[in-house]
């Protein structure tokens, strides 16, 4: 079984045993989070498409972990003026563990 979540404005398809890094959330470490917004549902043959949400449908998750990704670098140039800008930059997250989907 998988289901289709909305978190924060992103997408993701998830599965019963996935760990996955959504953006931040506010749970503790070790917190059960509930995920009410639930896009799609599908079971081998069957499908739930929901509009714009999946009724009665829910994804229960468990917080594993709180940290931050890699830095990238973020650089603008303009050619023969002399200007440079390089700034750095590391999102964080929120790992989740997907205990299972309520559809």
């Amino acid at each position: 079984m998988y289901a289709v979540i909305k978190v924060k404005g992103m997408q993701f398809r998830v599965e019963p045993g996935h760990r996955l890094q959504l953006p931040l959330l506010e749970d503790e470490v070790g917190a059960k989070v509930t995920f009410a917004d639930v896009l799609m549902v599908g079971d081998g043959q069957d499908v739930k498409v929901g509009s714009p949400h999946v009724d009665g449908a829910t994804v229960a998750a468990e917080v594993l972990r709180h940290g931050r990704a890699r830095k990238i670098v973020v650089f603008k140039r303009r050619r023969r003026k002399n200007y440079r800008r390089k700034k750095g930059h590391r999102q964080s997250f929120t790992e989740v563990s997907i205990t299972g989907i309520n559809g």
